[in-house]
């Protein structure tokens, strides 16, 4: 599902709500968690997961096309574990 998607699919069940508004709900959640990630924060959402930075070390790593060794700097990446209430909600038999 993609952004636009999320905010039509909303707009739908929440007629009551101009689109306009629900694109800015959507753009101001989307930012807190980016803008909380940024500083090293941790965002939990009850029952759907928790997202957090994790840091990867620097490495040497190859270049698949010359085989040639190349320095890969430290990185941060953003991770995202699931919820007990997301996992179980997914995988009902």
């Amino acid at each position: 599902m993609t952004k636009s998607e999320l905010i039509l699919r909303l707009s739908e069940r929440n007629p009551h709500l101009y689109q306009r508004d629900i694109e800015k709900i959507v753009g101001t959640i989307f930012d807190e968690i980016t803008e909380a990630l940024a500083r090293g924060d941790r965002v939990e959402l009850r029952g759907f997961g928790a997202f957090s930075i994790k840091r990867r070390d620097a490495r040497t790593g190859r270049n698949p096309r010359t085989g040639e060794a190349v320095t890969v700097t430290e990185k941060y990446i953003p991770f995202f574990k699931t919820g007990k209430q997301l996992r179980e909600r997914i995988n009902v038999d």
